[in-house]
């Protein structure tokens, strides 16, 4: 899906919660975002699995707060619930590996951080691979390519990196079928620098399914730390690989979406991409 597709998808769901009680039509939706009403059709339908009209009926204003009434992920019992839900635990399609205190003060010396830019169902991404696995997942949203990767060189200071999409490509085609409707047996390597308090956030965040949300508040009380709600929050926040470590996942209690790192409107189609897959369909994003 090019990138500007995704662009016309996120101001369709923007627009589609702004006059959800209004119930507007498919012309409306279409005109909105500079399409035709077939080629708008085609193109959502491409992307969400649905129709136009079958989503608004499905999405509404409210919708988030719907998922956290009625899809609140308790995550102390995660664990023990397993497969008991249609939702798929993040867990068993993703390795999380952080590095060891040896290896975090050196900074990922010695290490070759290949990048390169993808397309994917929620716009241009840059994919950074190491020989442990994924390392950084950035979305190029309101920042270029230029700064993502200087954010990644930040978290890895003293890695070597080489700019590789070739090298990138099959692990961006590998996301998008482990844990999202492909066949993907083995799960996805991925290997985070952080602190020991960050790491067991991001931990906690995999156990969140697909489909479902949780809170700052839920996130603390699982790791044992229930007054961290900020620093959670903050851990949150500096998420380094989006969408495999599902930190868009977290609401505020009220049910507000809250911030995202890369767009609280890329936040919303993630969650509404996931909320009409809840019931395992298979997915045809890209």
């Amino acid at each position: 899906m090019a990138s500007s597709d995704y662009a016309r998808i996120e101001q369709a769901i923007l627009y589609l919660d702004a006059h959800a009680r209004e119930q507007p039509s498919l012309d409306d939706v279409a005109a909105h975002v500079g399409l035709s009403t077939f080629h708008f059709q085609r193109l959502f339908s491409r992307w969400a699995g649905i129709s136009p009209k079958r989503f608004i009926q499905v999405h509404t204003l409210s919708s988030a707060r719907r998922l956290l009434d009625e899809r609140r992920s308790v995550l102390e019992t995660s664990l023990e619930v397993g497969l008991s839900g249609s939702g798929r635990l993040h867990e068993l399609f993703v390795t999380l590996t952080s590095m060891t205190p040896g290896e975090y003060k050196l900074g990922g010396e010695g290490l070759t951080v290949r990048h390169g830019v993808h397309l994917s169902p929620f716009g241009a991404c840059l994919l950074a691979v190491c020989e442990r696995g994924i390392c950084g997942l950035h979305f190029l949203s309101g920042e270029s390519e230029a700064e993502a990767l200087a954010s990644l060189r930040k978290q890895w200071p003293r890695a070597t990196f080489e700019a590789s999409a070739e090298d990138t490509a099959p692990w961006m085609e590998r996301i998008f079928q482990a844990g999202h409707g492909g066949s993907e047996s083995s799960p996805l390597s991925v290997l985070v620098r952080g602190t020991p308090f960050q790491v067991q956030v991001w931990q906690a965040l995999l156990r969140v399914p697909s489909g479902e949300v949780t809170t700052y508040e839920d996130l603390a009380r699982a790791i044992g730390k229930p007054k961290a709600m900020r620093a959670v929050g903050s851990a949150v926040g500096e998420n380094p690989v989006g969408l495999l470590i599902p930190c868009h996942r977290v609401l505020r209690k009220t049910g507000v979406l809250g911030e995202y790192r890369w767009g609280a409107s890329r936040k919303r189609a993630m969650l509404a991409w996931e909320d009409l897959r809840y019931d395992g369909a298979p997915l045809s994003g890209m």
